[in-house]
């Protein structure tokens, strides 16, 4: 129906124009007509047969030419039939006709050779993919081109990087997801060994001190069950079901009493803790998340200083109330500061293991900042240093 309505309203135009330019008579616009007519009739049919043919063409160079040559063709069958209505000569049609064949022969090499650089671009373009197809997401077409066919490049060209970055984050992540298991597992079968120690020296009957062993069994609980919880706060924060309430709060107060809990850790540890604030330093944040974004840190800062070592924590009234943590540990590597915060990384697995925890704490103390609005970093050593920003209470 398009293709009819295309051909109607083209000899209608041609005709439209004919009448403006020539002034003709009636019997020249019936010639004119009977003309434009075949020519359109031509155009239609070509226009529904010609993309069937080209959908089953082997190459896009014969589906160019042949395109090329039938659009010529036609506009030739239009010259001849209005040549021979115009009464030329048989000398005039003959030198028409040579012009025409030159004129088919000069369309057929234009299109075979524009042709070339496209058919060229295209097999190229297949090639990247099939590349790509086949586990090479390095690869690329890199076709410098305006048209749709540089548009296509392009398109696979992202697409690659796309597959070639999703593809390495996969890797790092699978990567990282067995270190966390790891961990976790290791976290897991120390206490979970101690239990099994413990219950069957009490079934045996040689427990020598009870309460000592149900000590040491409730500490074993008590660890397994921390690291649950931990593993079901992170789930919680990841997913954005757990709601935290901002509300007034003096950063330097909750500072000083996450050191005053951490202290006897600390202790033990042989690391000094100590206190460098303003007097005041107003928040809107919420409480108990704070609280263990403190601890967290702090935690974490002590494990890793030697001993000896001091904990700072610094509170700062500027822009927005800030918390710096330092210790005087080895710190980050500078290629690890970008990944800190991530569940499943780790800058020195075996470093962690010796020091204790699943690594979940900076994962933890990263999901609570951004869920009040704040902002959390990491720099790289020497020295561990960890830093958060949350928004400053406005008077």
């Amino acid at each position: 129906m398009k293709v009819a309505i295309a051909a109607v309203t083209l000899v209608v135009v041609g005709l439209a124009v004919f009448e403006l330019i020539m002034r003709p008579s009636s019997a020249e616009r019936v010639e004119v007509g009977i003309i434009f007519g075949f020519m359109a009739l031509l155009t239609a049919v070509a226009a529904l047969y010609l993309p069937r043919f080209a959908r089953r063409a082997r190459t896009l160079r014969i589906t160019v030419v042949f395109l090329s040559v039938a659009s010529f063709l036609i506009v030739v069958l239009g010259l001849v039939a209005s040549a021979q209505r115009m009464f030329l000569s048989d000398h005039d049609l003959a030198i028409l006709l040579v012009f025409a064949g030159f004129g088919v022969s000069a369309a057929l090499m234009f299109a075979i050779l524009t042709s070339g650089p496209l058919t060229s671009d295209l097999t190229r373009m297949a090639a990247t993919a099939g590349r790509i197809t086949s586990g090479d997401l390095g690869s690329r077409a890199e076709i410098d081109r305006l048209d749709e066919v540089g548009e296509l490049s392009s398109a696979i060209d992202v697409m690659a990087v796309t597959l070639q970055r999703a593809e390495i984050d996969r890797v790092r992540d699978e990567d990282a997801r067995r270190e966390f298991f790891a961990a976790v597992g290791h976290d897991l079968r120390t206490p979970l060994a101690s239990l099994q120690v413990a219950v069957e020296a009490m079934q045996d009957g040689v427990a020598s001190e009870p309460d000592r062993y149900l000590d040491s069994m409730g500490r074993d609980v008590e660890a397994l069950s921390r690291l649950v919880d931990d593993l079901f706060l992170l789930a919680r924060l990841e997913s954005g079901s757990l709601a935290v309430t901002p509300a007034l709060i003096d950063l330097t107060e909750m500072a000083d009493e996450a050191i005053e809990v951490l202290e006897p850790i600390a202790r033990r540890a042989d690391v000094s803790l100590r206190l460098d604030a303003e007097r005041r330093v107003m928040a809107e944040a919420g409480p108990e998340a704070v609280m263990r974004v403190m601890r967290n840190l702090l935690d974490n800062a002590i494990r890793h200083s030697p001993a000896g070592g001091e904990v700072v924590v610094t509170v700062t009234n500027g822009s927005s109330a800030s918390v710096t943590v330092r210790d005087d540990g080895p710190g980050f590597s500078a290629e690890f500061v970008d990944r800190a915060f991530e569940r499943f990384s780790r800058d020195d697995a075996a470093r962690m293991r010796a020091t204790g925890g699943a690594g979940l704490g900076l994962a933890i103390a990263e999901g609570f900042v951004t869920a009040l609005g704040g902002e959390i970093w990491a720099e790289p050593g020497p020295g561990g240093k960890v830093a958060f920003l949350l928004p400053k209470h406005r008077s």
